[in-house]
């Protein structure tokens, strides 16, 4: 983690995260390491469909036909969060931890990541086998903190 803080503020690049199943843990784990200040931008948390919809602007027939947990919601919120931050490089976090909520289509442990860095945007699925939210939302924020560190070289 510390070396993810010192790349991006060698690089001077800034980054803003918009997160929904992990409910602020990508942000706060960026911000527990000294230094952080210099590269995290901004952090959102858009739980609800609404706060999606309201502050990332994501169109409401995305959520409507394909779902907050899906490929189109997290491309919209990791591009809308883009326009928002000015950050360099974007993150989008949206998915179910569970214990309940999912379906056969959707089951829990779902969760995509999307990062945007400059006008290239990444969106990538995850099926996490643990049905303990806890564990699901860990995961999540190991996973997009690698997805970072890539981005950033």
């Amino acid at each position: 983690m510390k070396l993810l803080i010192k790349l991006l503020n060698r690089k001077k690049i800034k980054i803003s995260v918009a997160e929904s199943c992990t409910g602020g843990l990508l942000a706060s784990a960026i911000t527990s390491i000294s230094g952080a200040s210099k590269i995290f931008n901004l952090g959102l948390i858009t739980y609800s469909n609404q706060a999606k919809i309201k502050i990332l602007k994501v169109n409401k027939k995305i959520i409507k036909k394909y779902g907050a947990v899906s490929h189109e919601c997290c491309y919209a919120m990791v591009n809308n969060l883009s326009k928002i931050s000015k950050a360099n490089i974007n993150v989008s976090i949206t998915g179910i931890a569970g214990p309940k909520g999912g379906t056969k289509n959707k089951p829990v442990g779902l969760v995509y990541i999307g990062v945007k860095k400059g006008a290239k945007i990444q969106i990538n699925k995850f099926l996490f086998k643990s049905k303990k939210r806890s564990t699901i939302q860990k995961a999540t924020v190991k996973k997009a903190l690698n997805l970072l560190l890539r981005a950033a070289k």
